[in-house]
């Protein structure tokens, strides 16, 4: 189901049927760096990542992470951007991650920028949060360029990592 569109993208709901580029992604230099090893190592882990994770987001609170494709003849996969609602985090979250060959080409930003459009206006939340790693600089520009500023550092339950926490109200 396309959730949304921008001048280059379709956001859309994750299917099984985008295993293989799950498995891609999840498995992408950058994602393993800076968001950490889910240990999908098969195309049915990546279905199952898909089914119990987006798919079950979907279906309970009607957002989640979004596949993010190019609007070109081959709809080809780039990343996901969403929204998430976390343990731990008392907001919804702005979530994404693209593969690394798609990186600093401004996807990052139009697909988060239309996120937060779609949380605020279609999903009407009022506040919105993004985390990131102490030393993902590029993610927290990203962050402060669509307007979400540095709150202060956090960590989640059942983690030791400390992370910085990025919101904005509207």
């Amino acid at each position: 189901m396309k959730v949304m569109e921008t001048e280059r993208l379709t956001l859309r709901w994750l299917t099984p049927d985008d295993a293989a580029f799950i498995l891609e992604l999840l498995n992408d230099p950058t994602w393993v760096r800076f968001i950490g090893d889910r240990g999908i190592r098969t195309l049915d882990d990546a279905r199952n990542y898909i089914v119990n994770g987006p798919m079950e987001m979907y279906v309970r609170l009607g957002f989640g992470l979004f596949l993010v494709e190019l609007k070109d003849a081959g709809r080809t996969p780039i990343g996901m951007c969403g929204l998430i609602k976390r343990d731990g985090l008392a907001d919804v979250d702005l979530g994404f991650a693209f593969l690394t060959r798609f990186q600093s080409k401004g996807y990052g930003f139009e697909a988060a920028s239309a996120t937060l459009e779609y949380g605020k206006e279609v999903v009407g939340l009022k506040r919105l949060v993004a985390i990131t790693s102490v030393d993902n600089v590029g993610s927290a520009r990203l962050l402060e360029k669509v307007g979400m500023r540095f709150e202060r550092m956090i960590t989640l339950p059942h983690d030791t990592e400390e992370l910085k926490l990025y919101g904005v109200n509207y």
